[in-house]
């Protein structure tokens, strides 16, 4: 039997505690313990950027975490920003200018975004391409997207 660990952690601002396979992965503790499944399981290496949440207010990778990491910490989801309604202008922009389409890159898309709007005022289309450079998309081609981040970023529109 793998070695497992008690963590305690708050999670979209409710306190949650878990005993946890000692290898499992956040994002996997997310969906499958608390079936919080906006967070989505895309390469499973860090590099696709679907599994992004923020845990004591920074971005991570979901995939590259391990829940026992957790441990102490304040984890938001998608779905968490979403209640509060933190991502409302975000998820009105990327809805306005069809900056989604098959949707599965949409939620860490719009976690890193929201990022950016808490460490900016106004930022240029390069320096949005470059902090959701880690946030792939396979249908769009980006141009929405950015537009849709511009928009609420910088006040436009």
């Amino acid at each position: 039997m793998e070695h497992a660990n008690d963590i305690t952690l708050t999670v979209n601002g409710t306190r949650v505690s878990r005993r946890v396979p000692a290898r499992q992965h956040l994002v996997d503790f997310l969906r499958d313990e608390l079936g919080l499944t906006g967070s989505h399981i895309g390469c499973e290496h860090g590099v696709c950027g679907a599994c992004t949440v923020r845990v004591n207010g920074e971005i991570v990778r979901g995939c590259l975490m391990l829940a026992v990491q957790a441990d102490g910490c304040t984890v938001d989801t998608i779905e968490g920003l979403s209640d509060a309604k933190e991502l409302e202008a975000l998820q009105k922009a990327f809805h306005e200018r069809n900056a989604l389409q098959c949707g599965f890159c949409t939620p860490g898309m719009l976690m890193a975004a929201l990022d950016l709007t808490k460490k900016n005022t106004k930022v240029t289309r390069e320096e949005i391409r470059a902090h959701i450079s880690g946030n792939y998309c396979r249908c769009t081609g980006y141009q929405a997207i950015v537009d849709a981040i511009e928009e609420v970023v910088n006040g436009q529109g």
